[in-house]
């Protein structure tokens, strides 16, 4: 059996980035600011991170809450208009998603462990 080296992807600041397995995703609609707070489902029962995909284009980011039963609001947690954001939760939480601004979509909820 051949071996070999593991590479480990490091980003401009020298520091190694994070490695991810990806689990259970989920696509979670959201509501203009204003309307009603949207929740997501459960997470599973192991899980402890999950990365937020936030893909708005020109949009002012939306507001989000995690917990057992959260409402996003406009002054809950911003997640800027795009990006990927690894976020630390308990097994059983949702994540609540309201835009920041008169825009509606979606947000991409994969459940995550760290590997790396």
């Amino acid at each position: 059996m051949a071996t070999g080296n593991i590479i480990t992807p490091v980003g401009s600041n020298g520091y190694p980035l994070p490695a991810y397995q990806l689990g259970a995703s989920q696509n979670v609609a959201y509501n203009a600011a204003g309307g009603a707070s949207t929740q997501s489902t459960v997470v599973g029962a192991s899980t402890t991170l999950i990365l937020v995909a936030a893909t708005l284009g020109t949009g002012n980011g939306v507001r989000i809450a995690v917990g057992a039963n959260p409402t996003a609001s406009s002054t809950t947690t911003l997640l800027p208009a795009s990006g990927v954001y690894a976020i630390s939760v308990q097994p059983g939480w949702v994540i609540a998603v309201l835009s920041n601004d008169t825009n509606t979509g979606s947000i991409n909820i994969t459940e995550a462990a760290n590997w790396g």
